[in-house]
């Protein structure tokens, strides 16, 4: 699972990538606060970046307190958990944009914040679901938005990441290759963009570790 990430400061890259304008972000966003994602209009085809609360409000949701228990989703269940299955039947997919994510180590025995990143030290996109919910209450419209994960036993790096005990858990990195077949996908095909093991290279390390090398084994 993952409640806090970094989101990408990187205009450049944005631009060159969907050739979009990056909004400005808080430095670490976690459930409850905005980021930047990027959708796809069924509409008109367009493409478009925004800001959207971390943490997906379904439209049957009374208030947005549920953010705080709907920040990632199972890829196994999103298409038929309550929470996500409008987002995903009507292929309302996103792509997160983040430099990196945090995920806690027990290793030493105590939790420890460990940096998760591309090796290549490019800005990652995370496959994610997006909804929109409206506030009765003053008229608004709310943009949501949740990260899809998937098993990470199998990951060298991901795999150590939680407690001993807990399922191993991981958001999708999705390969920039696949950014446009992935906005663009069926619900019945979004799984084939949702593996393991065509995520991109990634390294880590304990944040804040004062230069401490980073472990890259996962090629």
């Amino acid at each position: 699972m993952c409640a806090v990430y970094s989101p990408t400061f990187r205009q450049d890259w944005v631009k060159d990538t969907f050739g979009l304008a990056l909004p400005p972000a808080a430095a670490e966003v976690y459930p409850g606060h905005m980021g930047p994602i990027v959708v796809r209009s069924h509409r008109n085809g367009r493409t478009a970046i925004g800001m959207a609360q971390f943490g997906l409000v379904p439209p049957w949701a009374k208030d947005t307190k549920i953010s705080r228990h709907t920040y990632n989703a199972r890829l196994e269940t999103a298409a038929n958990k309550p929470s996500y299955r409008d987002a995903w039947r009507q292929a309302h997919w996103a792509i997160i944009l983040a430099d990196c994510f945090y995920e806690p180590c027990y290793e030493t025995g105590k939790a420890v914040r460990w940096l998760i990143e591309q090796e290549s030290g490019e800005p990652m996109g995370i496959a994610g679901l997006w909804q929109r919910w409206h506030d009765r209450a003053t008229n608004q419209i709310l943009a949501s938005f949740t990260m899809l994960t998937v098993n990470a036993d199998g990951h060298p790096i991901l795999s150590r990441m939680h407690k001993p005990e807990d399922e191993k858990r991981t958001p999708v990195v999705l390969s920039p290759a696949v950014f446009d077949q992935w906005l663009t996908c069926q619900p019945e095909n979004a799984g084939d963009y949702l593996q393991l093991q065509n995520m991109p290279p990634l390294a880590a390390a304990p944040a804040g570790g004062g230069g401490a090398t980073l472990d890259r084994p996962f090629v």
